[in-house]
């Protein structure tokens, strides 16, 4: 299950108790996906632990109907999220943000562990399909 990072946590409850802006919401048209190599953590943000492979970069999912299914608390992907193929370098991937910079530190809002490893290396693109990212609020 996907968790939201402890300043999102604290921007959302200022939002909702105290009529403070979420600082980035107004200026942000993407929310961009993130493969990590481990756990960004409660602390994290998008940098921490992200992939570093030949030719990563993080993937623009437009902030709509469009970009995001959500249907009984569960948002998730309504397209295919394909991330550049690797050209060089090797690692495991387990597990995925969603942040709201293109690069860069950025406001990472959720992470969660993926089902099962993904091992990267060249020639490799890594995918998920429709529906695979899955975000639930509880």
């Amino acid at each position: 299950m996907a968790s939201m990072t402890n300043a999102f946590e604290t921007d959302l409850l200022e939002f909702i108790f105290q009529d403070t802006a979420i600082p980035w919401e107004a200026a942000a048209t993407n929310l961009y996906v993130s493969l990590h190599t481990s756990s960004a953590g409660e602390a994290g943000d998008q940098t921490t632990n992200e992939a570093a492979y030949t030719s990563y970069a993080r993937v623009a999912v437009v902030r709509s109907g469009s970009g995001w299914d959500v249907t009984n608390d569960v948002a998730s992907n309504v397209a295919a999220v394909t991330f550049p193929a690797a050209t060089g370098g090797s690692e495991t991937v387990t597990h995925f943000g969603v942040g709201t910079d293109s690069t860069g530190t950025g406001n990472l809002v959720f992470h969660a562990a993926l089902g099962s490893g993904l091992a990267v290396s060249s020639g490799i693109t890594p995918e998920f399909a429709i529906g695979v990212l899955t975000i639930t609020a509880a």
